[in-house]
């Protein structure tokens, strides 16, 4: 699959990307390792997810072994995590991230959430009762600082995480360079569709993280109902002899959604990116089109 979404600076990111978020170490090096040799060329990291040391290795390694494979032949985004949204603490923040990913320069970072929380070493810092412990610092002063690593050549691009329409909105008001990808959780039962026509609108790319409905997670009622077992999706799986995760990946990049799915396991790690999104039909952009036909 060689499907790219372009962003306003003129990059190509590739539609179907390697996400790392709960790859666990000692699984998450390999599982990187299958995807690039899979024909992967987006990895998605982050600070915060404790495993970008690993996947450093697995960039490394591949890099040198694979006459083939250039650096910019890939696409890798990190995230800056809560505890380093004052902008001092900006830069060091990405210099340790491309430390840990044995990087020169990432092709997209985005602010991973609009909320700070208190500065310091501890990634969830809690009050006595258990409750955040935030700052108050406006999100807008850490952008200005974003922007100043795309200056020094340490980010291709920048980007946010988690940010709703009015945040985005807050953030362009000021930017002297414009976030080009808006990163948020999204599957056919979160299609996120008034938020990516916000996006489409201002010159944003939407990624989707959890597409397939993060089953794994660990809030998940037991009661909801598991979006891999839906008898639409299921349906259409056994037309086409694709899997759900093959359906619910190729509704997302007809609607033109960068996605993220997650695994360490070689087969689905394989099977994930064997989707063909080229055709992006008009109504692609329904809520329910998934439930439709997206072959």
């Amino acid at each position: 699959m060689n499907d790219f979404a372009v962003l306003y600076t003129g990059r190509k990111m590739p539609l179907i990307g390697l996400g790392t978020w709960k790859s666990e170490l000692g699984k998450v090096k390999q599982a990187v390792m299958w995807a690039l040799q899979a024909g992967y060329r987006h990895i998605d990291c982050a600070a915060i997810y404790g495993n970008e040391a690993e996947i450093g290795e697995a960039l490394q390694e591949t890099l040198d072994h694979n006459n083939d494979l250039r650096r910019e032949d890939l696409f890798v985004t990190s995230k800056l995590w809560n505890t380093r949204h004052h902008p001092e603490d900006v830069e060091p923040a990405l210099l340790q991230t491309l430390k840990d990913l044995r990087l020169e320069y990432l092709d997209l970072y985005l602010i991973h959430w609009p909320h700070a929380f208190q500065r310091g070493d501890t990634p969830f810092p809690k009050k006595e009762d258990g409750s955040m412990l935030y700052d108050d610092i406006d999100y807008k002063l850490t952008w200005a600082a974003m922007e100043k690593l795309v200056g020094k050549g340490l980010v291709r691009a920048i980007g946010l995480s988690n940010f709703n329409s009015r945040q985005v909105d807050d953030i362009l008001s000021v930017a002297g360079i414009k976030p080009a990808v808006l990163q948020v959780e999204s599957h056919p039962y979160l299609a996120q569709v008034e938020l990516q026509a916000h996006c489409r609108a201002r010159g944003l790319v939407m990624t989707a993280y959890s597409p397939l409905g993060s089953p794994d997670r660990t809030w998940k009622h037991p009661e909801e109902p598991v979006l891999l077992d839906e008898l639409a999706i299921a349906t259409l799986a056994n037309k086409y002899k694709k899997s759900p995760a093959q359906i619910i990946l190729r509704w997302q990049t007809q609607r033109g959604v960068v996605t993220i799915p997650k695994s360490v396991t070689e087969a689905r790690i394989r099977e994930n990116i064997q989707v063909d999104g080229k055709r992006v039909p008009r109504d692609a952009g329904h809520p329910h089109y998934p439930f439709n036909d997206p072959y």
